[in-house]
């Protein structure tokens, strides 16, 4: 019976979550658990006609959303949400695809398949998972005598359920990948690919460097080149809005309550025999550890809490640092494993290399080291001469351990005394006068209890009322900024186009685009949550699809054209002049000959040309020797003569199986992308969502 219950306990969680691993529609799907009933009303989508019912739907959204709580402990933030809501969607809707094809093509599993891989040599991993014998293997008797017991039976058919779709779904996968062949000479391609480098001669025209007196064009030139381009200016149908937000930051009322709470567990946590339990029982964001810490190894505002006056045993606080509020106690105290320093430095910066700079600097530093040796503030030093961004600090550091400066500077300054500057310090950047105020002088294992602030449930009802009553007038009285101005809330603008649903200023908002679905002008959304704020919309006007206005473009077009009449020019210039063969090609067009060294799909710089992948394509798959056409590239006309390539080394044979595999799991990931990609374009697809998710 120890493993039936095993497996009841464990059905929720372990099942599950193996199933998710492997794809948990496909197990529902097959096993008919999902199966599409009712109408309409309960279907959130169809594919090809079979349903996707809002059950189906929501649990698969429930199961990713307690997935994150499990690992967070926290619930999923509302932008969050919509995304998983779309994710989920997708994967529903691809999941009925392949299930179509799955019958489409008559894959199956038989009753001789599902035993083998129950019963067989190599059962599936969820037997191996739940009947395993502790060796690697599977209890043979233990398995036969669960299958054998009525009271699991429903178990057991969830397992063969499982099994048999998860084998469907691997013949499927085979089937798409089997496509996929990679021969040896695509694997050396490859590698060519990758690693061969060119040597080039060229000659280049840059569109710029001809004048713009040089060309003409006239309105009717604009106008051609905007129709013939007249694609690129299409809009989509777009929406003005004016919205406002109100942030869900907590309130000092919200913060005092959250210390109220701290403050009342101090006593429990000073009497607490396990710190970590205590942790944990009371819901601390911050899981417990063992580990010892420095002043400069915690929040500064922590550090000061519990290194002023470090007693093992104390629990301090409420301490508020990074947006939450903290309790720690002090476990244990001991002298710190590594060195630590609190200090400041005056930076006279000169680059290596610069002997005559290095030189000043060092005097200069020089000369004021003895200023402040001779009762000048430190501080005030570093705001005048400093050349660093600790200037306006007065050089202060902070805390800092090993590995954070430079070698010279942290040996100098780990090696200092308290309150003595020293120096001046030869680095890289420099020369530093370096004054150590503090030494870390002990290290501490720490308990920290923390809770993030959050505004609380009355903070959060106040501010979705105050919008609720502001989306209500609004309508009413068809003024939306005279409201919110009333509300003394700032209003604000934005364009978007139908479907996005990202919202320049707040971001994701799957709630804005299904009311903005069918909104018209003056519409006011509901309330909207987003992960930091609450906002309300007001539709100020719907501007239909089409093209952009030439007049509303012509600013873009001109200097597009003068770029695309300068680059013909330029071209023809060279294809007169190649005429005459590649030497001398330079001189006939007035310009200079240049020369690129280990070109290759790493190193797409052409000095003189900038970043042309087009140039570099076009070096590596020529002969040495030939000379290219005119080619028009981003911003120059050229001309190319291979004078060498540095083909790559052979490759071993671990490596090309290595890249064999790498080029086949590409070419298979990409296939089985253009093939859903393919099934969705073909498909039939109705969603929904706007009915069900407002």
């Amino acid at each position: 019976m120890g493993v039936m219950n095993k497996l009841r306990e464990n059905t929720g969680v372990v099942l599950w979550i193996l199933v998710f691993a492997f794809g948990v529609i496909w197990v529902l799907q097959d096993s008919g658990g999902l199966d599409a009933v009712g109408n309409l009303s309960n279907n959130i989508g169809t594919v090809n006609g079979t349903a996707i019912t809002i059950d189906e739907y929501n649990q698969a959204v429930d199961g990713q959303v307690q997935s994150y709580q499990n690992q967070t402990g926290d619930s999923m933030p509302p932008q969050m949400l919509d995304q998983t809501r779309d994710r989920v969607f997708d994967e529903l809707v691809s999941n009925k695809l392949r299930e179509q094809e799955m019958e489409r093509l008559g894959l199956g599993v038989s009753d001789a398949e599902l035993i083998e891989m129950i019963q067989g040599d190599d059962p599936h991993p969820i037997i191996k998972a739940y009947f395993g014998d502790g060796e690697g293997g599977v209890d043979r008797d233990v398995l036969q005598n669960f299958i054998a017991n009525p009271e699991a039976a429903a178990d057991w058919l969830n397992i063969e359920s499982y099994i048999r779709s998860e084998r469907r779904r691997q013949k499927l996968e085979n089937l798409i990948s089997s496509s996929v062949r990679v021969t040896e000479a695509d694997v050396q391609e490859e590698h060519r690919r990758r690693e061969a480098k060119a040597n080039v001669r060229y000659v280049a025209l840059r569109f710029t460097a001809l004048p713009d007196e040089d060309i003409s064009y006239d309105d009717s030139d604009l106008r051609k080149f905007y129709n013939d381009n007249k694609d690129e200016f299409e809009k989509a149908k777009t929406f003005d809005l004016s919205y406002v937000t109100m942030s869900k930051s907590p309130t000092p009322e919200d913060t005092a309550a959250v210390i109220s709470d701290l403050t009342g567990l101090i006593p429990t946590f000073e009497s607490a025999e396990n710190d970590s339990l205590f942790l944990a029982r009371n819901g601390s964001e911050r899981p417990y550890t063992s580990a010892y810490f420095r002043r400069d190894e915690v929040d500064a505002e922590l550090a000061s809490a519990v290194f002023d006056n470090p007693e093992i045993g104390t629990v301090v606080g409420p301490v508020i640092s990074a947006g939450q509020v903290h309790i720690l106690k002090v476990m244990d105290v001991r002298p710190p494993e590594e060195t630590a320093v609190k200090a400041s430095h005056i930076l006279f910066r000169a680059s290596e290399g610069d002997d005559a700079a290095r030189s000043e600097a060092r005097a200069e530093a020089n000369r004021i080291r003895r200023e402040i040796l001779n009762g000048a503030d430190f501080a005030d030093m570093a705001r005048e001469h400093s050349d660093d961004g600790t200037a306006s600090q007065g050089g202060d550091l902070g805390w800092f351990g090993p590995g954070r400066m430079v070698a010279p500077f942290e040996e100098a300054a780990f090696g200092a005394r308290i309150g003595r500057v020293v120096g001046p310090v030869a680095s890289q950047f420099g020369y530093h006068l370096i004054k150590v105020t503090e030494k870390a002088r002990e290290e501490a294992q720490i308990a920290d209890f923390a809770l993030t602030l959050r505004a609380g449930v009355q903070t959060l009802n106040r501010i979705q009322s105050n919008l609720d009553d502001l989306q209500y007038f609004a309508t009413e009285e068809g003024n939306f900024s005279e409201e919110a101005v009333r509300r003394e809330l700032e209003v604000m603008s934005v364009s978007i186009e139908e479907d996005q649903q990202f919202i320049p200023g707040l971001g994701n908002s799957r709630a804005m685009t299904n009311f903005l679905s069918d909104a018209s002008e003056g519409d006011v959304s509901p309330v909207i949550e987003l992960n930091d704020v609450f906002f309300v919309a007001s539709v100020e006007s719907v501007n239909d699809s089409g093209f952009q206005p030439f007049d509303e473009v012509r600013d873009q077009l001109e200097p597009r054209l003068r770029n695309e009449l300068k680059s013909s020019i330029q071209a023809e210039k060279l294809e007169d002049a190649l005429s005459n063969g590649f030497e001398g090609l330079a001189t006939t067009v007035a310009t200079t000959e240049r020369t690129a060294t280990d070109l290759s799909f790493n190193n797409l710089t052409v000095p003189g040309i900038g970043r042309d992948p087009l140039f570099v394509g076009t070096a590596l798959g020529m002969n040495e020797g030939d000379v290219s056409d005119v080619i028009v590239g981003a911003n120059s006309a050229y001309v190319i003569l291979l004078t060498g390539v540095q083909e790559p080394t052979a490759l071993e044979p671990a490596a090309f199986s290595t890249l064999k595999e790498q080029l086949k799991n590409q070419r298979q990931s990409l296939v089985r992308s253009q093939w859903i990609t393919a099934l969705r374009e073909s498909a039939d697809i109705v969603d929904n969502r706007r009915i069900f998710l407002q």
